[in-house]
């Protein structure tokens, strides 16, 4: 019988500081190893008897140009996505997030920060059997000319569909096969954006604060402001996968499915998985040797 996919959680706790994309604030961070089937766990040490949220598709509460969690508006923790997606990226399973502050550090936009945090702390293996959620029917939602949907795969795959209308931007679609290193090369580097226009008006209404050109791309009418330019040259697709992946990673564990998607964002993602769990026909968990040519992340 093949060896399984095992669990895997942090070898030791590690912490970072960094500023709130939208909060402004200096935020520290800190990922603690977590015990098997105990999943990714989130809690605020800077109020008293804060709540424990865990990470699943009923625990996003706003979406509002990121990925708010919790259920009590006093406690909830923002812009969890990028921290997500560079979790799933390493495969981790279990982990406990502590934080003093309302949100995740941005770092510089990325994903590439928080695996660099992760490595540093270190990757080990437990004892139970890693699960996957293997998609079975398709589910699709729609909202407003954009739509988001699954449908049944052996691997992670997505397809995605992004459209500014803006010239610095052209339309795109891309296909994107998730295994073994194409995460941290391709994907954990690039960048979340914004246009220099809107920035004014988000910052008049509390949000992006501490946004600036060291944490995004800063789109101006006709060029990217940023001196250094893209890191990758479809760099603003290539986020929005990232966005996606850990999007999606709010079930807690990696889905095996196809990913298809027009214009889809936090909101639309969050209304795919509550879809495909209100029917337990649309899904199933999964083992997966260790030999496996469809696991979606790092090993």
């Amino acid at each position: 019988m093949p060896k399984l996919i095992k669990q895997r959680t942090i070898k030791k706790q590690v912490s970072a500081s960094g500023i709130g994309l939208h909060s402004g604030n200096i935020v520290e961070l800190t990922l603690k190893p977590a015990a098997a089937d105990s999943g990714i766990v989130f809690k605020r040490l800077d109020i008293e008897n804060s709540e424990l949220i865990k990470a699943k598709p009923e625990s996003v509460t706003d979406t509002m140009l990121c990925t708010q969690i919790g259920t009590n508006p006093a406690q909830r923790i923002g812009t969890v996505e990028h921290l997500m997606s560079a979790l799933y990226g390493c495969g981790i399973d279990n982990v406990i997030v502590e934080l003093q502050g309302p949100e995740i550090p941005i770092f510089d936009g990325s994903s590439a920060s928080f695996m660099l945090l992760i490595d540093s702390a270190g990757i080990v293996e437990q004892e139970a059997d890693k699960k996957f959620i293997k998609i079975m029917n398709h589910v699709r939602v729609e909202e407003e000319g954009k739509f988001a949907e699954f449908t049944p795969n052996d691997a992670f795959s997505l397809d995605l569909e992004i459209d500014f209308n803006h010239p610095v931007i052209p339309k795109q679609e891309k296909r994107f096969e998730i295994t073994g290193e194409f995460y941290k090369e391709d994907i954990a580097r690039a960048r979340t954006f914004c246009f220099q226009k809107d920035v004014e008006y988000m910052q008049s209404i509390g949000l992006a604060l501490g946004g600036g050109l060291d944490n995004a791309i800063v789109v101006g009418d006709f060029a990217v402001i940023n001196k250094d330019g893209l890191r990758y040259k479809d760099e603003f697709i290539r986020h929005k996968v990232l966005d996606c992946i850990g999007d999606l990673y709010m079930v807690g564990h990696p889905i095996l499915g196809h990913f298809n998607s027009q214009l889809t964002g936090h909101g639309l993602n969050n209304k795919l998985l509550r879809e495909i769990f209100s029917d337990e026909n649309n899904w199933k968990y999964i083992t997966l040797p260790e030999d496996s040519s469809s696991v979606p992340f790092i090993v």
